[in-house]
């Protein structure tokens, strides 16, 4: 989901005019000389710890979940043109911002891509074959609430071309990621009534069901061994809690207000809860060392559309901060060898409630 989808977020008027001007100033003054604007952006108070050069990659509209190939020099991610107008399509770049590129068809919503097939290929989830259409937003009136859509899971080549379709069940099928001996595809799916991880082979078959508790299984990651998962998880505790997430569920909906990080051996056995923290802890992400998880949390200020990045060890001892923006930082995701960090963030937009993308050295 990107930021917009998830919080409408705000800065002062003052604080985003400021960071507008200097926006214009930096792409006015500086090039990276392949065609990409890359504006540096000063750290947060607090960030400079593990955060060294920060740039901003992408300068409109709303960007999100972006994710490394596997040799680090390319990006996939979501990205709607224009703030409040039209649908999210899956986009390549290189990770200094140039050579962006669409590479879906532009038809319906598209979510979560990812690389693999030695970067050859890539994974995203769209809506299109249900619809060409934008789909409509979910009624507020029930509160926070994320759409599960008619998304199916496609694969095709970096250029679009060759588009295969994975499932087709007339469910929510999103959220992939695969394995690092890119073997294996782990993702969300509502196909059996619930909203749970499942796993299939990179060519749609052996689909299996590897959660089974009631509630929301969503967004998980294999560790860099592939031997270990980490995903978001809420769970109904109360009857009250399970008659609104079971009535959500009925209208394929979901309340993602609280939910909490959990890991387990990739095949979904000895799954444990790391984080107890409250509000809404998401999108984790295994450092390349295997034994610590970058996440956005909103705990500190549940009500919120205040996220930051945190670290914690797995076994949920360690936690720390990495950002201190004011507003939305999520979708954390490292090179694979841990020397830089990409994310989404509210910070230094041109117009209101703009996501964008940004990379930074990681000081470790």
């Amino acid at each position: 989901m990107t930021a917009a989808t998830l919080y409408i977020c705000r800065m002062s008027t003052q604080i985003r005019a400021v960071a507008v001007a200097a926006v214009y100033l930096t792409v006015a003054s500086c090039s990276s000389g392949t065609g990409a604007s890359r504006v540096f952006v000063p750290p947060e108070s607090g960030e400079q710890r593990h955060l060294a050069k920060i740039r901003q990659l992408t300068f409109s509209g709303n960007n999100a979940e972006s994710y490394f190939s596997s040799d680090g020099t390319k990006l996939i991610f979501q990205r709607q043109e224009q703030v409040d107008q039209g649908c999210d399509q899956e986009y390549i770049m290189n990770i200094d911002g140039s050579g962006m590129r669409r590479i879906s068809n532009g038809w319906g919503r598209t979510t979560c891509g990812f690389f693999y097939a030695r970067n050859e290929r890539v994974l995203y989830s769209s809506t299109f074959q249900h619809a060409k259409a934008c789909p409509a937003p979910p009624d507020q009136s029930m509160g926070y609430v994320w759409p599960l859509g008619h998304l199916e899971v496609y694969t095709s080549k970096l250029d679009g071309s060759d588009l295969k379709q994975l499932t087709s069940n007339g469910a929510y099928n999103a959220e992939s990621t695969v394995s690092p001996d890119g073997k294996t595809i782990i993702f969300t799916s509502t196909k059996d009534g619930d909203i749970d991880l499942y796993t299939m082979n990179v060519d749609g078959t052996n689909v299996r069901r590897i959660t089974s508790r009631v509630g929301y299984d969503g967004g998980a990651f294999f560790s860099p061994d592939g031997t270990m998962i980490v995903w978001r998880a809420g769970y109904p505790t109360t009857a009250k809690d399970s008659a609104d997430y079971l009535g959500l569920l009925a209208k394929r909906l979901v309340r993602p207000a609280r939910v909490e990080i959990w890991v387990a051996n990739a095949d979904g056995s000895n799954p444990r809860q790391i984080t107890h923290l409250g509000g809404a802890n998401f999108a984790p992400f295994f450092h390349p060392d295997g034994k610590r998880i970058i996440f956005s949390s909103n705990y500190e200020n549940p009500r919120s559309g205040k996220f930051d990045l945190f670290l914690v060890n797995i076994d949920g001892t360690g936690l720390e901060r990495v950002t201190t923006y004011d507003d939305f930082d999520s979708f954390p995701m490292w090179t694979p060898d841990g020397k830089k960090l990409v994310w989404a963030s509210n910070r230094n937009g041109r117009k209101a409630h703009e996501t964008n993308l940004f990379i930074a050295d990681w000081v470790d």
